[in-house]
């Protein structure tokens, strides 16, 4: 048998023992004191390293808006789906749930989460309808959160998309107005601080670093009711003669204004998924072409403002053709003998050449350049186009002959009718605006009195023996010119066409004015007073109507009603 302990071993162990646990006991105490009263910057950076963020403040993009107040863009509130890989990852048997209802497949969402399983955050689905946001709360997903944002949506589709353009999944302009005037509409997200629990949950507000800042609203001259009538008008034009494409705009005369700035084909802004080609394009503001017998009455203008022709003047353009430098000029027929006006009213190419080469290159530059054919039309429009207007000094004989009738140059719908405006307001050119309120400055660039002989003979054009006949609107006097000009192809000017009408109303006080192009109709028929002519009346008479423009000619609207059945 063992014998027993010593009874001082004993006690000596016991006394060892509590020993130990009195330090180990003070020893807490004291680390504890230490964290909680001496050294409590230590847990505070810890806690807030596990639970107190900063997040961001979402802030709503601006408004756009016609000229009347009516929404050409809004932003609306929607949730986006979000997760905590890591957290997400510990319930990876409940993924094929969450899958399903974001419409991915489910180990496509697993790689993607299982790869950025070192992060905290990852979006999984941007902008979902409120129906599916409130499916993916109910799965009560651990990591999965929802996040509001802002949508932007626009109510008249492919009527505006190329001028209004879009943004991204951001809300961050990409193209057109919505690209230009970014800063405007785009506003400053707040950020505040806010403690939230393990599973991401904000359980209270901390502090509020910077407020949000709104987006501000931008105003258009556009009016939406105008757009949709010039887009259908447009369309219809373009589809019924089979054509490739086609703009149009009008401006208000008097002041620069855009009213209306359509072209077709378009997209739908609002699809998920945007196609891309021809119909992204702003055309008319974007594309060039060779204007044809639109230009001829500025090279009339510069040939009056010259003193080398006056409206009544005779010119001889038998035999219907002629020979510029080894080129032969044509008209459609032999007009023999004519007048200045004449030769507008029958569009006369030999006519117009003979004025032209009488006079000197640069005097013929000078107009063109005053009426800003070369040069951009200051809108600030992203991607416009300044045209080409070569120098006079490297002109050679042929060419300032067939600038006369529309080559050689080339030029955008809206210098166009930038140009056209000019004439019907006494030779005031005013910088084209899209926005209510801006400043659009207007510089004299020719003599009121020559203007006004323009629009006598322009408004001939469109009578009864002119190109325009089918241009006029029932009740008002119209002016203007038609246009018809060869496409160059790879091999050169082929037998496809641009036709284009470009004129004004009511001539007796001009107030609008308006250009219509169509680019490559099929078909026989391809003139531009058979193909653009009758899209600007219909256009035109619209436009009248809807801004209550009083009627200059009541003998032609009697008319017009008694034959209506």
């Amino acid at each position: 048998m063992n014998a027993p302990l010593p009874q001082t071993s004993s006690r000596l162990r016991v006394w060892l023992t509590a020993l130990i646990m009195l330090l180990a006991t003070g020893m807490l105490m004291a680390r504890a004191i230490n964290l909680q009263v001496t050294d409590t910057d230590f847990l505070q950076s810890q806690g807030e390293a596990r639970f107190l963020r900063q997040v961001a403040i979402p802030t709503v993009r601006g408004n756009i808006l016609d000229r009347h107040g009516e929404p050409l863009a809004v932003s609306t509130p929607v949730e986006s789906v979000w997760a905590h890989p890591g957290e997400l990852l510990q319930a990876a048997d409940r993924l094929p749930e969450l899958a399903r209802i974001l419409d991915t497949p489910a180990d496509a969402l697993e790689r993607r989460l299982t790869q950025r399983a070192n992060r905290e955050f990852v979006w999984l689905r941007r902008r979902i309808h409120p129906d599916l946001a409130e499916r993916v709360r109910e799965l009560a997903l651990p990591g999965v959160f929802l996040r509001r944002e802002y949508r932007r949506f626009y109510p008249t589709g492919e009527v505006s998309a190329q001028i209004l353009g879009v943004t991204n999944i951001d809300d961050i302009g990409q193209e057109g107005l919505e690209l230009a005037y970014n800063a405007w509409l785009h506003g400053e997200p707040g950020a505040k601080r806010v403690i939230k629990d393990r599973l991401g949950r904000v359980v209270q507000d901390v502090e509020l670093i910077r407020d949000a800042r709104p987006g501000r609203d931008l105003q258009l001259t556009l009016d939406r009711r105008l757009q949709y009538l010039a887009f259908r008008a447009l369309k219809q034009g373009v589809q019924e003669v089979g054509g490739r494409s086609g703009s149009a705009v009008v401006m208000d005369v008097t002041n620069g204004e855009i009213l209306a700035m359509v072209n077709f084909p378009s997209y739908n802004p609002n699809a998920s998924t945007r196609a891309v080609g021809e119909g992204m394009r702003n055309r008319a503001m974007t594309d060039v072409l060779e204007p044809g017998s639109v230009i001829k009455p500025f090279a009339v203008a510069a040939a009056m403002e010259a003193g080398l022709a006056y409206p009544s003047m005779s010119i001889d353009t038998s035999p219907g053709t002629m020979r510029v430098s080894g080129h032969t000029i044509r008209d459609v027929r032999d007009f023999g003998s004519t007048t200045v006006e004449g030769l507008l009213v029958k569009s006369s190419n030999v006519g117009v050449v003979q004025l032209v080469l009488s006079m000197d290159a640069r005097h013929l530059w000078g107009l063109y350049s005053r009426l800003g054919f070369g040069s951009v039309t200051g809108t600030g429009f992203p991607g416009e186009s300044a045209g080409v207007l070569r120098d006079y000094e490297r002109w050679r004989k042929l060419e300032q002959a067939t600038l006369a009738y529309g080559y050689g140059l080339s030029v955008t719908p809206l210098q166009l009718v930038r140009a056209v405006a000019a004439i019907a307001d006494e030779g005031r050119l005013h910088q084209p605006s899209f926005i209510i309120g801006a400043d659009n400055p207007v510089q004299s660039v020719m003599d009121p009195a020559l203007t006004r002989d323009m629009v006598r003979m322009l408004e001939a054009a469109t009578g009864s023996e002119g190109t325009g006949t089918l241009a006029r609107v029932p009740g008002y006097r119209v002016a203007g010119k038609t246009g018809t000009t060869r496409m160059v192809g790879a091999g050169g000017y082929e037998s496809r066409y641009v036709s284009s009408f470009a004129g004004f109303a009511p001539a007796s006080r001009p107030r609008l004015a308006a250009v219509v192009i169509i680019h490559d109709p099929a078909g026989d028929r391809f003139y531009g007073g058979q193909i653009a002519a009758p899209v600007f009346a219909e256009l035109m008479g619209a436009a009248l109507r809807l801004f209550n423009v009083p009627p200059d000619d009541l003998s032609t609207l009697v008319a017009a009603a008694g034959e209506r059945p």
